[in-house]
C-alpha cells in the first residue's frame, strides 16, 4: 500500500493533549497554547487537555505519563523548553519514553524554519515519536513555530500519524 493509500485511511479527527511548558509564560500571556487549541479545534479535532507547566522533568514526566495511560489521548502536542539553554528539558524528558521516533519531523521542521529565519533553525530540537501506540510532539515555544508546524506539517498528517502509531 503507497502513501496516498495511507493517507486516505486517515482519521478526520483525533483527540489531543495541549502541554506548555515554561517559566514565564501563563494562561494569560500564553498564545501558542492558544493557537494550538484553536487551530486543531477548527480543523475537527478534540482538544481534551490543556496544562501549562514549568521547566521541570518531574511534573513533565508525569503529566506525560497520564496522558499516556488516559484512553481518549491520542496526540499530546507539547510547546516549550526545545531550545539549547540550560532550562530546556523537555527533549531530555521526552526521548526515553518514545518507543519510536519519527526524525523526520525535526528534520522537516527545521527545513522549514530554515526558510523563514535562516541558520538560526539550528537552534531548533523540535521532534516528534510514538509512545504506547500515542503521537508525542514536541515544537519550541513561539507563536511562529508552532503556527508553521500547524500548518506544514501537523495539520496536513495528524490523522495519518495517529492511524499508522495505532495500529
Amino acid at each position: 500500500m503507497g502513501y496516498e493509500d495511507h493517507k486516505h485511511l486517515a482519521l478526520q479527527s483525533v483527540t489531543c493533549a495541549v502541554v506548555i511548558i515554561s517559566d514565564s509564560r501563563t494562561e494569560k500571556t500564553d498564545e501558542s497554547g492558544k493557537l494550538l487549541t484553536e487551530r486543531l479545534s477548527a480543523a475537527g479535532h478534540q482538544v481534551s487537555d490543556f496544562s501549562m507547566l514549568k521547566n521541570d522533568a518531574l511534573a513533565i514526566r508525569n503529566k506525560l505519563g497520564e496522558l499516556l495511560h488516559s484512553a481518549e489521548t491520542q496526540v499530546i502536542i507539547t510547546s516549550g523548553g526545545t531550545g539549547a539553554s540550560k532550562m530546556d528539558l523537555t527533549i531530555e524528558t521526552v526521548m526515553p519514553l518514545l518507543e519510536k521516533k519519527l526524525d523526520g519531523f525535526g528534520e522537516l521542521f527545521r527545513y522549514l524554519t530554515f526558510q523563514e529565519i535562516n541558520t538560526g533553525s539550528i537552534l531548533s530540537r523540535a521532534c516528534a515519536g510514538v509512545a504506547l501506540g500515542k503521537i508525542i510532539i514536541c515544537l519550541p515555544g513561539s507563536l511562529k513555530a508552532v503556527s508553521l508546524a500547524l500548518e506544514k506539517i501537523i495539520l496536513p498528517e495528524i490523522g495519518h500519524m495517529v492511524r499508522e502509531a495505532s495500529r
